[in-house]
């Protein structure tokens, strides 16, 4: 059986609507704890796909926690082997650390809510990813902060308020700034997780919020599922690059 280990910051982040396709694609699912497992414990190289998940904290917040400098080591030496990764939203902040990009806080602000993404220059490479980059398909964001393209990434998708929002490394590698993992029946968990950042961020209101993702979460999940799957299949269709020898 294929093995997916999912690397979770906190607990309402969790896999959402993709757990239930990587089940049923063949894969048994793992939650490594982030903060509380060890990366001391853990291969890099030893899962099929890594997914990391997102969380309310800064990729640069090391000195208030020093386990991030062990994660982004850790996720760099998986993306040197170009092995199948994705991260979403401080996951995707993380892979852009790992491949020594800049992270820092985003000067438009914090974008929190339900909005379109504009198509990056190499989003052709990748067509399936175009159900949730379409001016049609509103996508929930939820950072403050934003990275620079690492060198060598391709350029995937941007916002109206930042220009990187999604890109890909290597073959196997795919960091989404947004979340498609979201599962719409759980967003009022996010409203009560998040509340208090709500209350103090300008024009964002639980409100807001809940009636954007009952008007808008039919078509992201719908959207969401299409990428979901073609996501998958490229990665049962690509062949698993061998690895370097120690």
């Amino acid at each position: 059986m294929k093995t997916a280990l999912a690397l979770r910051h906190v607990a309402s982040e969790d896999l959402g609507q993709l757990a239930p396709l990587l089940t049923r694609s063949g894969y048994q699912i793992r939650y490594f704890e982030v903060g509380v497992d060890a990366f001391v414990d853990i291969s890099p190289l030893d899962a099929d796909l890594v997914i990391v998940l997102g969380g309310p904290i800064a990729v640069y917040d090391t000195d208030a926690y020093p386990w991030l400098r062990a994660e982004i080591a850790w996720l760099r030496a998986r993306m040197l082997e170009d092995l199948p990764t994705l991260g979403i939203c401080l996951g995707a902040q993380l892979m852009a650390a790992a491949l020594h990009a800049r992270v820092y806080p985003g000067s438009c602000g914090k974008e929190i809510g339900w909005d379109s993404l504009q198509a990056g220059q190499h989003l052709d490479e990748l067509p399936w990813l175009r159900p949730l980059v379409d001016p049609h398909t509103r996508v929930l964001h939820w950072h403050g902060d934003t990275f620079d393209l690492p060198q060598g990434a391709r350029h995937l998708a941007s916002s109206a308020r930042y220009p990187n929002q999604a890109f890909a490394w290597g073959r196997h590698c795919l960091a989404l700034q947004f979340h498609p993992e979201v599962d719409v029946r759980t967003v009022e968990q996010w409203l009560v997780g998040h509340a208090h950042e709500i209350a103090h961020t300008r024009n964002v209101s639980v409100a807001r919020l809940r009636a954007d993702a009952q008007q808008y979460g039919r078509h992201f999940e719908s959207a969401a599922q299409r990428f979901w799957q073609g996501w998958l299949g490229s990665l049962d269709c690509s062949q698993r690059p061998a690895r370097n020898a120690a």
